[in-house]
């Protein structure tokens, strides 16, 4: 055992006075209960938390971890093909066996971009606590009854602000790279309504979200409850398949179940609608509302009828809506299509992601594929009116 560091491999395990100690109940990703609908509906995935305490035996520090069986044939993007072909070089070196799934342990959120993996409280010293996490999470796979040995680690998503803090991982054997960034878009607080946020566009953008908004005129708005989840359940998971098939970073499938629980739980401010035309799911929406800022979750879509009914533009437009009715201050739209997100005015958001491999000379390939790995280039819009 580590001193002053705890292990548990269920949520429900972490005494309350754990979480009384660490105060980190008005970050939504760091709750019992948001960890929990997690953790029951994706039991395909292997979880244990990571609880740091100070020398009066009070917690500080906690780490979110996951551990996934990766198929490299699921999903073509570029990560991906970055794995595959340091995982063939070492397998080509007798590294890795064969034909075997990579084990993945991620530290942070796999279903959420943003920094939703560690919480330090304040006043601590956050560079000596993330050492002490990545140690303890090396400590907790030499030590743990798993079949098979991690094959790579990742620690993830770190915001600019963040990084004169994580670059200490790249002391501790990571190396860093970037992927799409978060799309956010702050919301004016003069904007009362919808309309609004129009009259605050360019002509050029508001004719273009005008015509979006007349293309989808015919898509009918219901809400997805807990009394009418399961009727719906099966075609939103054949809707979200079609989308989670075209990311470009993805380790982990969600189970659309998973909503039920998040809906039970958070009530009106879990977001969850889906789109129709007549007696037809087409899209569906989630997200959830919490410190004043929106987080869009997971979509499904319709690929064959999105251009014709613009079914991802009235999402995007709907997320706004919400926000500016809530009175929100933030509205984070989440990695992929950063282009279109940065049509309605959504700004990028950095994000760095640490990773390294179990064995030391696989660990240095890493790096020099990583260093051909960049973000999708887009093209950023600038959508809104300057200030006079």
């Amino acid at each position: 055992m580590l001193d002053n560091t705890f292990f548990f491999t269920k949520v429900s395990d972490i005494p309350n006075n754990i979480w009384d100690e660490l105060a980190c109940s008005s970050y939504v990703y760091f709750t019992s209960e948001y960890l929990s609908a997690i953790e029951k509906n994706n039991p395909h995935i292997l979880y244990f938390y990571i609880i740091i305490k100070n020398n009066q035996n009070k917690a500080i520090a906690f780490a979110s971890i996951q551990i996934i069986n990766f198929y490299l044939n699921t999903i073509e993007n570029e990560f991906t093909n970055f794995l595959k072909n340091s995982t063939s070089i070492a397998r080509k070196l007798k590294i890795l066996p064969e034909e075997k799934p990579l084990k993945i342990l991620n530290c942070g959120n796999i279903f959420v971009s943003g920094e939703h993996g560690i919480y330090i409280k304040n006043g601590q010293n956050k560079s000596i606590i993330l050492k002490k996490i990545s140690k303890a999470i090396s400590h907790y796979t030499k030590n743990s009854d798993q079949p098979d040995s991690i094959d790579i680690f990742i620690i993830r998503d770190f915001v600019v602000q963040s990084l004169s803090v994580s670059n200490e991982l790249l002391n501790l054997g990571y190396y860093s790279f970037n992927v799409e960034p978060n799309m956010k878009l702050k919301i004016d607080y003069r904007w009362r309504n919808f309309e609004d946020y129009l009259s605050s566009l360019k002509t050029k953008f508001r004719v273009k979200s005008r015509k979006a908004l007349q293309l989808s005129s015919d898509l009918i708005v219901k809400e997805i409850t807990t009394q009418n989840f399961d009727q719906h359940v099966c075609q939103m998971t054949e809707l979200y398949k079609n989308v989670v098939s075209k990311a470009d970073f993805n380790l982990g499938q969600f189970k659309i179940a998973t909503y039920k629980d998040l809906k039970e739980t958070f009530g009106d401010s879990y977001i969850l609608k889906s789109y129709w035309i007549e007696n037809k799911m087409v899209g569906f929406m989630s997200g959830l509302i919490h410190k004043k800022k929106l987080d869009a979750h997971f979509v499904g879509i319709h690929y064959e009828l999105n251009k014709q009914k613009a079914i991802y533009q009235r999402m995007l437009y709907d997320y706004i809506n919400i926000a500016i009715m809530e009175k929100l201050t933030s509205l984070n739209f989440g990695r992929t299509a950063s282009e279109i997100k940065s049509s309605v005015g959504a700004t990028p958001e950095h994000l760095t992601i640490y990773v390294r491999h179990k064995k030391t000379m696989t660990n240095k390939i890493l790096k020099l594929f990583l260093s051909n790995i960049h973000p999708k280039e887009y093209h950023q819009k600038f959508p809104f009116k300057k200030e006079e």
